[in-house]
């Protein structure tokens, strides 16, 4: 299957989780997606929570919601950060607006409590946000994935082969 053409943003910052940005990148590439790194404008290189360092493409200031047609929100301990960054969070929102694909796993749920769009919307995530997102109006599930519209959400990385999976679905139309 081929998504040349597609462009998605994964965000990214100090500590994001290894796995939700690697696996997916490399997933979306294989598929012919242009992928796009985008950090905070904090630094131009980040490092993930067990090491691995990232050089970001773009800052999130640049960022335009009719260049892409979908976001990867990894977790870790980075969504405390993004959530702080108005430019992600008016992406983030301005995506959804659009219908556009987001995919969000582990701590990236912050970011979309933070970006007021998950009232009313059924997702999950891990279970130590749990309590954020049903308070900020969402319908909490526990599932590998969980797809509501646009929105494509999983708890962990374990749940990474079902969460791309849905994602790909999604960008494919």
């Amino acid at each position: 299957m081929s998504l040349q053409g597609k462009r998605v943003a994964i965000l990214v910052e100090a500590g994001y989780q290894d796995m939700e940005v690697h696996y997916p990148r490399y997933r979306l590439m294989e598929a012919g997606v242009r992928v796009v790194l985008v950090g905070t404008g904090s630094a131009e290189h980040y490092v993930g929570k067990y090491g691995y360092p990232l050089q970001v493409e773009m800052d999130a200031s640049r960022l335009s919601t009719s260049d892409f047609d979908g976001v990867i929100i990894p977790g870790g301990w980075a969504p405390d950060k993004l959530r702080l960054c108005a430019p992600m969070l008016d992406f983030v929102r301005d995506l959804n607006a659009a219908g556009k694909t987001i995919g969000c796993i582990c701590h990236g749920g912050w970011v979309l409590a933070s970006a007021n769009i998950v009232r009313g919307r059924r997702l999950t995530s891990f279970i130590a946000i749990k309590d954020d997102l049903v308070n900020a109006g969402a319908d909490w599930t526990d599932a590998e994935v969980v797809v509501d519209g646009n929105l494509i959400t999983s708890r962990m990385p374990d749940d990474l082969p079902a969460f791309m999976r849905e994602v790909i679905r999604a960008l494919s139309g």
